[in-house]
């Protein structure tokens, strides 16, 4: 085009933009910027709105908001575009605030818009604002559509309010697998895994959507803090039998090594260990330490912390925990060995056990997002 002395216009811009954006090609969308900036289409909404989107795919909110400053008309689409870009970069408050601003600004917000919201809400806790958007959805009318009805399922399951949540889930005409996690995660993350597997095996009866990875991580984790021994352990034995037509994953192994661990059942757990099919984790060893603390076991605690520290071996928390179990142990000689080791890498003894746990929480309450 340039080579035939063509120069782009306002209408070529927005399709280069979308396709930078699709690549999250920053530094080329930047060298477009600069075109734009020079041809004179900068004001076009279009065109500015398509920037926006390039700098907010590639998670450079700081530029977007340069661009976003600079706009004297902001549309539905120049809204959503920045909220969806502070959702996907984490900025989860920001996201909120400009969502509000929005509605300050008397631009009505779309469905696009809603879903993102929402989204924004569940992972901020901002369940007054999720309850708002689900009335002025009523109030408009709209469809519960299967992402828009996800989204707000989605949001009471991670705000606490999955009762709420399950409304939604039987007013909905359609429902995919996302719909059916959607629920089936709200109930493992309020710990009643009665109900989650109850949805789960209700979602086999119908059939019309198969359970997938998620779907599973989902309900082992609920059987793991509702103790559902049985039921985990059949779950566990489908997987391993490829009814669902894929094999475990270390998400699905940390939960049932979790599930065993945590009622005592530690020499199963380990067994379980020694017949991965892949490298075990900090995550499998994080989930079987806490349930040796839990039962007291000291022997396989340091098998464990043993393992930890091979795998991480420049995470102070890790020799901390080795040096206390040895302490407990009244094995004084490996309490000065763990600490002239530290002293060598310069750790500080500023964390302990419960470092190793809420670590292996963090990773759940992740797989549940």
């Amino acid at each position: 085009m340039h080579k035939n002395l063509i120069f782009p216009n306002n209408y070529t811009f927005p399709f280069i933009l979308k396709s930078l954006s699709d690549l999250r090609s920053l530094k080329q969308g930047k060298c477009i910027h600069a075109q734009i900036v020079k041809l004179g289409p900068l004001n076009d909404i279009y065109v500015q709105n398509s920037l926006l989107n390039l700098y907010a795919s590639c998670g450079d909110m700081v530029s977007s908001g340069y661009v976003f400053d600079e706009m004297p008309h902001k549309d539905v689409v120049t809204w959503t575009v920045v909220i969806t870009g502070y959702r996907e970069c984490s900025m989860f408050k920001d996201a909120l605030i400009a969502f509000e601003q929005m509605q300050n600004a008397g631009v009505e917000p779309n469905q696009v818009t809603m879903v993102n919201a929402l989204a924004a809400c569940a992972s901020f806790g901002a369940l007054d604002m999720g309850v708002w958007i689900h009335e002025f959805i009523k109030r408009k009318g709209w469809t519960l559509d299967v992402i828009l009805g996800t989204a707000l399922i989605n949001m009471y399951g991670k705000c606490g309010r999955i009762e709420e949540g399950l409304k939604v889930f039987k007013s909905m005409e359609e429902k995919n697998v996302f719909t059916w996690n959607a629920l089936i995660k709200g109930f493992a993350l309020a710990e009643n895994g009665q109900e989650a597997v109850m949805w789960f095996s209700e979602m086999e009866r119908e059939g019309a959507n198969k359970p997938n990875e998620v779907t599973l991580i989902a309900v082992l984790c609920a059987c793991v803090h509702s103790g559902l021994v049985k039921w985990g352990e059949e779950i566990f034995s489908s997987l391993l039998h490829q009814k669902y037509g894929f094999s475990p994953g270390v998400k699905h192994y940390a939960c049932m090594i979790d599930l065993l661990a945590r009622d005592g059942r530690l020499e199963d757990a380990l067994r379980i260990i020694d017949k991965l099919p892949f490298q075990s984790t900090k995550t499998i060893w994080g989930a079987f330490f806490s349930g040796c603390r839990v039962h007291g076991n000291l022997e396989l605690s340091e098998v464990a912390a043993r393992k930890l520290v091979d795998l991480e071996p420049e995470n102070c928390a890790y020799y901390v925990v080795l040096s206390n179990l040895y302490a407990e142990m009244g094995r004084w000689d490996d309490v000065e060995e763990i600490r002239r080791l530290m002293k060598n890498k310069e750790f500080r003894k500023d964390s302990g056990n419960s470092s190793i746990e809420l670590e292996y929480l963090e990773d759940v309450s992740k797989w549940l997002d």
